[in-house]
């Protein structure tokens, strides 16, 4: 980066952060009213018996959120501005599905719950495509606005806030099932979250991005992929995150099933559940928090071995439990995996690759992950049907273990190897 390009990025610093704290706040506060750890899981099992079509959830907005990321990248590297770009598709795609998802529950959940369920995939599958198509270019923009060492305690107090403000919102998530009639309970939930995600898209076009000074020519899509596995050859330390990356995402194939196994075991309300949800949600935003700020000091690849190893934990006071409180400690351990892991599987990766990279390094870390985050759920699910959902849990924490080990003895801090070069 340019000097004056450097200064520009200095002197709005201040300002950038705080609309995209707030971005991240408020995006972060409406995805915990619908939250597809919980809330969604819950909605899923009205509509259907079926454990697979909860073990779908993660899987389909999964994999609609990962494959498209590495054929956007290469048009994301070509814009000088990424923000028009991510204010479009975040706001046509990702966001709109999910006051959708509350009008089609008010119309069919109780006459047509199967069109309600398809409607509902559908939406999800649209706002994950919406959220894939915009990350490359997303993370390209704050990884130019946010220096790296900001980066850290930026996602930490953006996804933080926002999961703190979500305490209050899941207080307002268990009077809601409490008192509001099925299906005008969840109705509402999605509707408010619509709410909070125009608030959220509202901050994020306040960004002043400065245009890039070093942008890479435009490539056929056939060359750019023919290039990729040069990318992959030339990085060790890359291949082997990607590896023990996929472990750990396969130790998180029981999440959506937390609060199922919870409510088939325990028989929970609408109280237990807003309770489970503000502790999850609680957890996180101080969690997320403290990840960001270790990340900054310590570099993000220990964060995800913890995530790793707490997912584990998870897994073993879940099959451990033997009253409602004793799931307490589970969805403790649950927030801390996916809070170090939210934290610091991107940050990770923009320190693997130069600035000019970087859109193609999130889009194809993400792209290959997506076979282990859509598969996973699916033979999660699968596994809780056919055989029985204490062998699920087993299995997941047999990955969180292996995905820990690789994830520390294996794996070098990109951030370390970058000081030794640059002293070289």
């Amino acid at each position: 980066m340019t000097d004056s390009a450097q200064s520009l990025v200095e002197k709005n610093l201040n300002w950038n952060f705080s609309v995209n704290v707030l971005d991240n706040m408020f995006y972060a506060l409406a995805i915990s009213l619908v939250s597809q750890e919980t809330i969604m899981p819950l909605l899923v099992s009205e509509l259907t018996d079926s454990t697979i079509a909860v073990g779908l959830i993660p899987a389909i907005f999964s994999l609609s959120f990962l494959l498209p990321q590495l054929f956007v990248a290469n048009h994301a590297e070509r814009l000088p501005r990424k923000l028009p770009f991510v204010l479009l598709g975040s706001g046509l795609l990702q966001r709109l599905p999910y006051p959708f998802i509350g009008i089609a529950l008010l119309l069919f959940a109780v006459e047509a719950p199967a069109v309600a369920l398809l409607l509902f995939f559908i939406a999800i599958a649209t706002a994950a495509f919406g959220g894939g198509i915009v990350t490359p270019a997303w993370f390209s923009m704050i990884g130019k606005v946010v220096p790296t060492r900001r980066r850290g305690i930026f996602f930490g107090l953006a996804d933080g806030g926002g999961l703190l403000m979500g305490v209050i919102g899941a207080y307002f998530v268990g009077r809601a099932l409490d008192i509001v009639d099925y299906p005008g309970s969840f109705a509402l939930l999605f509707l408010v979250c619509g709410v909070f995600h125009a608030i959220s898209w509202f901050s994020l076009s306040l960004t002043r991005e400065p245009p890039s000074d070093v942008v890479k020519k435009p490539v056929p899509l056939r060359h750019y992929f023919r290039r990729l596995p040069s990318v992959l050859r030339s990085h060790a330390n890359y291949r082997r995150f990607l590896i023990a990356y996929a472990l750990l995402r396969l130790s998180m194939m029981a999440v959506s099933f937390f609060i199922v196994f919870g409510n088939i075991k325990y028989e929970l309300i609408g109280a237990d559940i807003g309770l489970l949800n503000a502790i999850f949600i609680g957890s996180q935003a101080v969690l997320r928090l403290l990840f960001g700020w270790l990340g900054d000091r310590w570099g993000h690849k220990r964060n995800l071995v913890i995530s790793a190893a707490f997912m584990a934990l998870a897994a073993f006071f879940a099959l451990s439990s033997s009253s409602f409180a004793g799931l307490i400690p589970a969805f403790i351990c649950l927030a801390c995996a996916i809070s170090s892991d939210m934290v610091s599987h991107f940050n990770i990766v923009l320190e693997f690759a130069a600035p000019e990279d970087q859109p193609t390094y999130i889009g194809l870390t993400n792209t290959l992950m997506a076979p282990f985050t859509f598969v996973g759920p699916i033979i999660a699910g699968w596994i809780a049907q056919a055989f029985d959902i204490n062998l699920l849990f087993l299995v997941a924490l047999g990955f969180g273990i292996l995905g820990a080990a690789l994830l520390w003895r294996w794996v070098r801090e990109p951030r370390q190897n970058a000081r030794r070069n640059a002293k070289l």
